[in-house]
């Protein structure tokens, strides 16, 4: 099993998901990690296990030593970034971070290069926590307004019936879903969804 610590994930922390085809490399990444009080880490030795992990559950940030076992890395990076709010960043050898850089600096990808500098990593790490909390809030306010978005079309609907059925003006269909709401203590979109049920079956 590779050098790591996993640990249940505190409020306050964010978690980071490590992956290096060599140990050596996974304890000193983990170890400079914790000493700028990352405590949630969780290791992974090729991409394999890399998706596994992110199919799963969710990480503030996955960093990457190029190249894995099993592919080189920047694959499997691109694919994160597309497919989730995790930050991702990529260490590789200076020969290689022309290509990196290309493949997803793009998607808002970092790429660092080796030898580490331990003040350029960690500033680059506290930079991919930070991008995470945003790109999360932002997707976060999206999910909010689709929903407010889907609750206004429900409600629209249950107002047509009422206007289609019951020869209610839109004004009186809107008094009526308001009063319904009052007087069960329900959601206006949840008597909505119950008039649609019932019109609909």
């Amino acid at each position: 099993m590779p050098y790591c610590f996993i640990e249940e994930r505190c409020f306050g922390l964010e978690s980071i998901l490590v992956a290096a085809s060599k140990e050596p490399a996974l304890r000193s990444l983990t170890e400079l990690l914790r000493t700028n009080n990352y405590q949630d880490v969780v290791c992974a030795e090729n991409g394999e296990e890399v998706r596994s992990l992110c199919s799963v559950r969710d990480f503030s940030a996955v960093i990457i030593n190029v190249p894995l076992s099993d592919e080189s890395g920047e694959k499997i990076a691109a694919e994160i970034l597309k497919n989730s709010t995790a930050s991702v960043m990529l260490i590789v050898g200076e020969e290689h971070e022309a290509h990196a850089e290309s493949v997803i600096t793009g998607l808002g990808g970092i790429v660092i290069t080796k030898p580490l500098n331990r003040v350029l990593f960690s500033k680059a790490v506290k930079l991919a926590v930070a991008m995470n909390i945003r790109l999360s809030g932002v997707r976060r306010e999206n999910v909010m307004l689709q929903k407010k978005m889907e609750d206004v079309r429900i409600i629209n609907r249950a107002k047509a019936i009422l206007m289609e059925y019951l020869s209610m003006s839109e004004s009186q269909a809107h008094k009526y879903l308001e009063k319904q709401s009052m007087d069960l203590r329900l959601p206006k979109v949840e008597v909505a969804k119950n008039l649609l049920s019932t019109y609909d079956s």
